[in-house]
């Protein structure tokens, strides 16, 4: 069974080769991101809307961009076959709330102010208190032993422990947090930076940049706008990143 599972592997290895792709919206298809996240291989659009990246059967590419909503597009038999993927995205627009009519008015102040309904909105601010305005996660509820009745909440919780579906959770929440910040991060420094001064290469960027979250302070220093940090650990990792890249 072990020499199977190792055979499929350097199988799936051998299948990897550049896929050629275009982004077919008419604007702002330059510089969308593109993450291949089985392999964490990344490319960046041109002025065309055009871009390669390497991939295999039924790896998952990540396109996001802040124009467009984040889609993930896997790469099936027929798109690697052809060696070309056209990618349309959607727009990114933030709707507005309902819009209603009211009454109409008459042009007699008195009667007009009587018939206008207004209905008042208590939040945090109101009362001035601190408070959280925006969508809740999910709730990952701990396991506490004891004696007591057993409620469905503490089933539920218990299994998606045992399922293994709060670690997953866990782990996308790490993940979509990273992904943020290496967008921002790229969109700040820009890949002609990242090559001219550490000679990163632009396929290897994302992967660089996940390599220095994970073994520095980074993320924290960037949020803070700690630049000086921040370049610091640039420089530092830089050197080690290629060097690794040039042993493989």
């Amino acid at each position: 069974m072990i020499i199977g599972f190792l055979s499929f592997s350097i199988v799936s290895e051998a299948q990897e080769k550049s896929l050629n792709g275009k982004i077919t919206n008419v604007k702002d298809v330059e510089g969308i991101h593109i993450l291949n996240t089985s392999s964490r291989f990344n490319t960046v659009t041109n002025s065309e809307g055009e871009f390669r990246i390497r991939a295999k059967p039924l790896d998952t590419l990540l396109v996001s961009s802040i124009a467009y909503v984040p889609e993930q597009i896997v790469v099936y038999q027929d798109i690697y076959a052809m060696g070309f993927i056209s990618i349309t995205l959607k727009d990114l627009v933030n709707e507005l709330d309902e819009v209603q009519l009211g009454p109409r008015l008459s042009g007699n102040l008195e009667s007009d102010i009587k018939n206008i309904k207004i209905i008042d909105t208590i939040n945090f601010d109101d009362v001035g208190i601190p408070g959280f305005k925006g969508k809740p996660e999910e709730k990952i509820v701990p396991i506490v032993s004891g004696i007591g009745l057993v409620t469905a909440m503490d089933v539920e919780a218990l299994y998606k422990h045992l399922s293994g579906y709060y670690r997953k959770l866990k782990l996308q929440r790490k993940w979509e947090s990273e992904n943020v910040i290496v967008a921002r991060m790229i969109h700040y420094y820009t890949p002609q930076f990242f090559e001219e001064a550490y000679e990163i290469p632009d396929e290897r960027l994302y992967d660089f940049l996940l390599f220095c979250m994970e073994t520095t302070e980074i993320k924290h220093n960037f949020e803070a706008e700690n630049y000086s940090l921040v370049l610091a650990s640039f420089k530092e990792k830089s050197k080690e990143y290629v060097n690794r890249l040039n042993e493989k």
